[in-house]
């Protein structure tokens, strides 16, 4: 097996049910450690392919776009207003080509600050596999000030 290929095993979780484990070069995870994990980040995740089709979006709790299944297989410009349309498709091309990995913007909505970033996904070659978008309301973050370290932590 190569050594950039995950590897799918059968584990033995909770209930002594098999569930598929993911093999990484740093770890394993089973399906529903990665499907846990997605869910509990503190930011919304679209992944779209290298085909600009929507594939995956996590379900945040308080998501600040709302994503419904219906845009799975979507071409991802339909998800976008129509004057930015051409902006969408120049990051998308500018990743496609490699000569950007990212792309950051943040909007004030409803009296939050929202940082959007794009980030091209590529395999170990460089190969482009499609683009993350990540979303993440940062109004309480702009507000610290000074630090509180993990000695402060209080039940």
């Amino acid at each position: 097996m190569s050594q950039d290929k995950s590897r799918v095993e059968e584990s033995v979780g909770e209930g002594n049910s098999a569930e598929e484990t993911l093999q990484f070069e740093t770890g394993s995870l089973s399906k529903g450690e990665i499907d846990a994990i997605l869910e509990t980040l503190p930011v919304d995740i679209t992944f779209v392919d290298r085909e600009d089709r929507v594939k995956y979006f996590n379900k945040a709790g308080k998501r600040i776009f709302v994503r419904t299944k219906a845009v799975l297989g979507r071409k991802v410009q339909l998800c976008h207003p129509k004057k930015s349309i051409h902006i969408v498709n120049m990051i998308l091309e500018a990743f496609r080509r490699g000569e950007k990995d990212s792309a950051e913007f943040w909007i004030n909505m409803k009296d939050r600050l929202i940082y959007i970033r794009y980030f091209a996904v590529r395999n170990r070659d460089g190969e482009y596999l499609g683009t993350l978008e990540v979303t993440q309301d940062i109004t309480e973050i702009k507000k610290i000030k000074g630090e509180k370290r993990l000695l402060d932590w209080k039940m």
